[in-house]
């Protein structure tokens, strides 16, 4: 049930612990500390961490009319003020229609002080609940007195019907946990699959008890896509139910879930909904010739119209014609607008539950309907191309698919054909940058010419969506980066507002050549790469890298020398490639008629890299890197 890994996420945890004396236990009683916990000044086995958890237990059991009861038990030791947000839980559980009841929360902040133990209760009417929405609730409270030094524990009880929904367990957070623990007593009517998606040993592993010990955190690293992708953890899925004569399978298909969306849970009520002033914007959209301009057009008119609410749900709330009127609605309803727009105007769609990145990736191995957080539209055009339609992002284009939704699988709901079915998500045609810089390099040791950088597809949002929320001031600092010695004189975009066309940036900048003599010159020809600096400078990586789609660049640089000077250092012609080709990189370097031309052809050949093959991909960027800032020096005489 992948709804209590937000639960999880939200109040900052993770697992793991040779404890610092043999006499401390993996877990305590609620309210017993140890003195030597509260005298714990770093986490053994990670030793800048914030906090630790110091241990996570939760148990699951069955009433005798087969209620599931799932309790936990958390306490967390603050190190510093950098883990003081750990002090602010929220609980959210489906308390829509009272499928599930969170109940007898406590929470308690315990410090040493002077030597003597205290410790301070959550008032239980600073314990707040409240409804998220019409599926949706939430428990948020806050610790007192919290500082360095202090341990902060709560429990609470959550309680269920639904079979189905059995606890998935996450054992690794942001913080290293020094033990983490699922106990469960399941009867023998009830059956369930575990999905035991682990690296790191079981310290204890029977049949009722999953437990893990000294479990470091996870840090952010570049390309990371979502932590919950690569936490130690193991998945639930009820199977099956044997009693006496009594026997059912609850074997899930992807099929049967897409068939409960539109039966169950309001996406078949959703479809046909009209929304005020659809007849007008459809006699427009019918005098459109193509499916192509029709779905551009609808696509305009949704995103223009409507404004996201920041809340990402597979189901409505409020309902498509109610947020069509308020000009607001979560991601879901948008989108259905959208589809159902399209479906009036004779294009062929489809909706599509999707998983955002930071949500985490669907895996096709587990059928569940809770993985999914949003819903868009897929609109297939032939056997080899489709359109992904997501309207929630003012910047967001209806022929480029978003960042958030690359490399993941998405579930389509063809209604009307019975079809329902899993497809990858993937940008199949790199995205090309082309960066052409054109200087000249005066003897004073001064830089001085144009850029021009075009970038089409993701790359175009990327750079439209960071000038238009930061400004041209902070954007040209962005473009300056860390060189105080660059300076962009003037800045003009072209094409902006035609999403099918390249983002072309013209830039006229000038650069002070630092290290420059009377005698010698040097410089970087790499101005204005738009590669960045090295992102994988750390020699151990912990997850995977999800570059979300492949991006090629052609980097030509054109830069005339001055007079009586000549080089003295070109770089050489190179070319290298990773073992399987997924990257190559080339390096082309001329000189002729007072001019050193030099050239770059960076190509991805694909997006997605398994952090078992770090090693090779840390060697490469070292190599390419090293490349990239070699200096070319000129010399007088």
């Amino acid at each position: 049930m992948n709804k209590f890994c937000t639960l999880i996420l939200l109040c900052a945890f993770c697992t793991a612990a040779n404890a610092q004396t043999t006499t401390v236990p993996t877990t305590q009683p609620y309210g017993k500390v140890d003195r030597a916990d509260l005298e714990l000044k770093a986490c053994d086995f990670e030793k800048d961490a914030n906090a630790e958890v110091l241990f996570d237990k939760g148990s699951v059991t069955f009433t005798a009319d087969f209620n599931l009861i799932f309790e936990r038990h958390v306490r967390i030791k603050i190190f510093n003020d950098k883990a003081k947000d750990a002090a602010s839980v929220r609980l959210a559980y489906w308390g829509g229609g009272g499928m599930e009841l969170l109940s007898n929360v406590e929470a308690e902040t315990i410090n040493l002080n002077n030597g003597i133990i205290e410790i301070t209760k959550v008032d239980k009417k600073l314990i707040y609940t409240q409804a998220v929405d019409r599926m949706r609730s939430s428990v948020a409270f806050s610790f007192p007195n919290v500082q360095p030094g202090s341990i902060i524990e709560f429990k609470y009880t959550l309680m269920t019907a639904n079979l189905s929904d059995f606890p998935n367990w996450y054992f690794q957070d942001r913080f290293p946990t020094r033990y983490s623990e699922l106990n469960s007593t399941i009867p023998n009517v009830l059956v369930y699959k575990n999905l035991v998606m682990v690296n790191l040993p079981f310290v204890k592993n029977t049949a009722d008890v999953k437990a893990m010990a000294n479990i470091p955190s996870i840090k952010d690293e570049p390309y990371m896509g979502s932590r919950k992708d690569n936490y130690q953890r193991i998945l639930y899925q009820l199977l099956a139910i044997h009693s006496g004569a009594y026997h059912k399978t609850f074997s899930d298909t992807w099929k049967k879930i897409g068939e409960d969306e539109v039966r169950f849970n309001d996406f078949g009520g959703e479809f046909d909904k009209r929304v005020d002033g659809e007849d007008t914007i459809l006699v427009k959209a019918k005098t459109l010739s193509t499916d192509d301009a029709k779905i551009a057009y609808l696509f305009g008119e949704v995103k223009n119209h409507m404004k996201w609410n920041e809340v990402d749900e597979r189901y409505t709330n409020d309902g498509c014609s109610k947020a069509w009127q308020k000009k607001l609605g979560n991601s879901t309803e948008i989108n259905l607008i959208l589809y159902h727009l399209l479906h009036k105007a004779k294009v062929k769609g489809y909706p599509m539950l999707v998983s955002t990145k930071q949500n985490g990736k669907v895996n096709p191995a587990y059928p569940n309907r809770y993985q999914f957080n949003r819903t868009v539209v897929y609109v297939p055009i032939d056997s080899t191309k489709f359109y992904l339609l997501d309207a929630t992002n003012k910047y967001n284009t209806y022929g480029d698919i978003p960042d958030e939704l690359l490399n993941g699988f998405g579930l389509y709901i063809d209604k009307d054909n019975e079809n329902y079915d899993l497809a990858f998500i993937e940008k199949a045609t790199p995205v090309r940058n082309v960066i052409v810089v054109n200087a000249e390099i005066a003897a004073t040791g001064k830089m001085e010419g144009t850029a021009e950088i075009s970038s089409p597809a993701n790359n175009r949002i990327s750079y439209i969506k960071n000038y238009k929320e930061n400004g041209e001031k902070k954007y040209i600092d962005y473009l300056q980066g860390d060189d105080n010695n660059l300076k962009i004189k003037s800045l003009k975009f072209e094409n902006m507002e035609i999403d099918t066309l390249p983002l072309t940036q013209n830039i006229s900048f000038t650069l002070d050549l630092t290290g420059s003599d009377e005698n010698y010159i040097y410089f970087k020809p790499t101005v204005f790469t738009s590669v960045g600096p090295n992102p994988f400078l750390n020699e151990v990586r912990m997850t995977d890298i999800d570059f979300g789609y492949r991006n090629n660049y052609a980097i030509v640089g054109l830069f005339k020398i001055p007079a009586g000077y000549k080089s003295d250092g070109l770089p050489k012609n190179a070319s290298m490639a990773m073992p399987d080709q997924s990257i190559v990189f080339k390096r082309i370097v001329a000189e002729q008629d007072g001019e050193i031309t030099i050239k770059y052809a960076i190509n991805y050949n694909k997006s997605i890299f398994f952090k078992d093959d770090y090693p090779v991909m840390y060697d490469f960027y070292k190599k390419m890197y090293e490349m990239l800032n070699e200096q070319i020096v000129l010399k007088k005489g």
